[in-house]
């Protein structure tokens, strides 16, 4: 939601008018294939990634000023602080009721297949590796996963943590959220997670986790924070001597740990660290698992997570052809090397490189092993590896069906989530007098302004012409304008050939584009038909979305603004009028039902473009709506949000509160919802 603009004084300004006169075309997508315009369809990520170095730079510099340990403990406080907030804080701490349902032994270790609970009946089913040699309290490995096949029984991570076991580690990995027994969105009756994969799980629980005001990786770091205090219970563990290594989106949870948790006492993290300017300008962010917004705009980047960690030994394992930067990661390395300089332990911060691809490869783990050796055991580990006979993945499950949602039920991240943004909904008093409407209509303003980051724009809107389509009744013009420096939208004026002097004007936005609607009998043309000025743009992101500029106006001042939303443009169009009292009536059409849907639903789709972080601690869309009375709006065919229509019956019940400020305000026939048949004809909504 937050990468298309409001539209608020841009659309209005335009709407001054333009009388433009050049070559006739039927295309209404009239930038495609221009050559001024080749970088366009970049324009969003381009201008979200320029707003991004340029924080990383201000970031960079203030950590090249620092000049004393105490500068790194403030900011290890700071990240600390930044990094908890963004991820909503972490649950209470209750009774793990772990228990070991069967031990597998094998020749120098054993592995006891277990099963706790990280919060109370959310089940984490874990192996831990235990060595038969030797004699206790051993070092200890946490070992979190990263996203390959088959969770805790990959044959990769299977061939570390043998050999740390058969080397005198006691060693602890997991099933991640959405991998080996813990897929989140399963489907019971066919067996099978309903999504392809863990990342697609992460982004759908991601997006109702955001809406609640919290990061997914909230869940994931707590069960890994809570796998340390089983691996600890251990009485075999030295509570002094435990690692954390992993690889990929382990490397990034060995990352996320070893900075938030103290009783780690060295870290490993393999082919994850980067740095944040590179991430951006090659492969781009990752799922809502590593992304944890506002981690840019709060100035931090992965070299942070190193600092948080000085002066403890801590090894970065990289892969020189990974698709994380290596440039990215000895960028952070040199950054880190000053900051454990200034800690007084230079010798405790190393770099270890391969030359091949992404994966905890052997090079990496004998690196692991070394690093390890030096460090818990204060020896030279130098043998060679071994191979392993991998478990099967059968063999290493914790529950009878191979999946926790069968065999034991319990809490998911949706359900979670779910208790959470219930409880950080605000309480919605009556909106029953003109007074409390006004209040609430304020209200929903700062709360808009606040959550959307919404910064009005000033300057010339730079209008260009792009040629003209004469039609029967109506005429368009295809043009562009700037809502922003350097912001392109490209944007199609349809002008009814009509007497009046002031036509009444409509701003449409449809999720798909301005092109959707635009040909001849499309929606748009029935408006102008009837005497509306309508424009209907490609908002940041949707449609063609490019840059270019000048300017041509001419004097006519439409006497009404209207606004007309379709799928996602509903919701942007709605946020703009709670900020602008210029559009006196707004339409919208297939508008996702509400945000609530969205976190109480355990599957959603094409939603995230939508959601606005932390919204639902601050409002939901039927509070924006009440906050337009008495303005007019019309409501056509709400989604649910797996874009299935929402019943006339249900629709009035999620909107009350609408229905309850119109009729304070005297305005009852003001408001409208409507639920047409899957062929039938928007009715006159202007």
């Amino acid at each position: 939601m937050r990468k298309t603009n409001p539209l608020s004084a841009v659309i209005v300004a335009f709407l001054l008018a333009v009388s433009l006169r050049a070559q006739t075309s039927e295309d209404y997508n009239f930038l495609t294939g221009l050559p001024d315009f080749t970088r366009l369809k970049n324009m969003l990520p381009e201008y979200l990634i320029r707003i991004a170095l340029s924080q990383l730079e201000e970031r960079q510099n203030q950590v090249a000023r620092f000049s004393s340990p105490e500068d790194v403990l403030r900011r290890k406080s700071y990240f600390r602080e930044r990094m908890l907030r963004a991820l909503g804080g972490f649950p209470e701490r209750t009774p793990l009721n772990a228990r070991t349902v069967v031990v597998l032994e094998r020749e120098g270790y054993r592995i006891e297949k277990v099963i706790f609970e990280s919060q109370p009946r959310f089940f984490v089913t874990a192996n831990l590796y235990l060595p038969t040699r030797g004699q206790p309290p051993y070092p200890a490995v946490l070992f979190p996963l990263g996203h390959e096949r088959g969770g805790k029984a990959n044959p990769t991570w299977q061939q570390v943590l043998v050999t740390l076991a058969k080397r005198g580690y006691v060693c602890l990995d997991w099933d991640p959220i959405g991998q080996g027994e813990r897929v989140q969105i399963y489907d019971t009756d066919f067996e099978a997670p309903k999504v392809s994969n863990s990342t697609t799980e992460h982004t759908i629980l991601g997006a109702q986790c955001l809406l609640a005001g919290d990061a997914l990786a909230r869940y994931t770091i707590w069960d890994g924070m809570r796998a340390l205090d089983y691996l600890l219970s251990r009485k075999e563990v030295d509570p002094t001597r435990v690692a954390c290594t992993g690889n990929s989106g382990g490397g990034t949870h060995t990352a996320y740990l070893s900075a938030l948790d103290d009783r780690i006492q060295v870290a490993m993290p393999s082919c994850y660290i980067t740095s944040w300017g590179r991430l951006l300008q090659t492969i781009g962010p990752q799922d809502a698992e590593q992304c944890i917004p506002p981690w840019l705009a709060d100035g931090l980047d992965h070299s942070d997570f190193v600092l948080a960690f000085a002066p403890k030994p801590y090894l970065m394992l990289s892969a020189i052809r990974d698709f994380f930067s290596i440039s990215g990661a000895r960028e952070t390395y040199q950054e880190a090397q000053r900051i454990y300089a200034l800690a007084g332990a230079p010798e405790k911060l190393s770099m270890f490189e391969a030359d091949d691809g992404h994966g905890y490869t052997q090079p990496r783990r004998l690196a692991a092993y070394r690093w390890l050796g030096r460090w818990l055991k204060g020896t030279d580990d130098n043998e060679p590896e071994q191979p392993v006979a991998p478990e099967s993945e059968e063999d290493l499950r914790c529950t009878e069906s191979g999946q926790v949602m069968v065999s034991l039920g319990g809490e998911t991240v949706s359900s979670l989530n779910l208790k959470r943004a219930k409880q950080a909904m605000p309480v919605r008093a009556p909106l029953t007098s003109l007074q409390a409407v006004a209040a609430h209509r304020d209200r929903m303003r700062q709360q808009v302004r606040a959550l959307t980051g919404f910064k009005p724009q000033e300057g010339s809107l730079n209008v260009r012409p792009f040629g003209r389509i004469d039609r029967e009744g109506y005429r368009i013009e295809k043009l562009t304008y700037e809502s922003e420096l350097g912001i392109i939208v490209p944007a199609l004026l349809f002008v009814p050939e009509t007497g009046e002097a002031r036509k009444p004007a409509v701003v449409y936005v449809h999720g798909g584009g301005k092109a959707v609607e635009g040909g001849p009998g499309g929606e748009i043309g029935q408006l102008a038909k009837r005497g509306f000025i309508v424009l209907a743009i490609d908002t940041r992101g949707t449609g063609e979305t490019r840059p270019l500029p000048n300017d041509e106006q001419s004097n006519e001042v439409p006497q009404r603004i209207y606004g007309f939303g379709v799928g996602s443009g509903s919701l942007v169009l709605l946020h703009e009028a709670v900020l602008d009292d210029r559009i006196k009536k707004i339409a919208l059409k297939e508008m996702l039902e509400s945000y609530d849907s969205v976190v109480t639903h355990r599957l959603h789709y094409d939603v995230f473009e939508s959601v606005v972080p932390g919204a639902l601690k601050a409002y939901d869309l039927p509070d924006l709506v009440a906050a337009l009375s008495p303005r007019s709006a019309w409501i056509s065919n709400l989604k649910d949000p797996l874009g299935k229509r929402t019943s006339i019956s249900e629709a009035n019940k999620q909107y009350a509160r609408a229905l309850e400020a119109f009729k304070a305000m005297g305005a009852e026939a003001a408001i409208h919802i409507e639920v047409t048949k899957p062929d039938e004809k928007l009715g006159p909504v202007f």
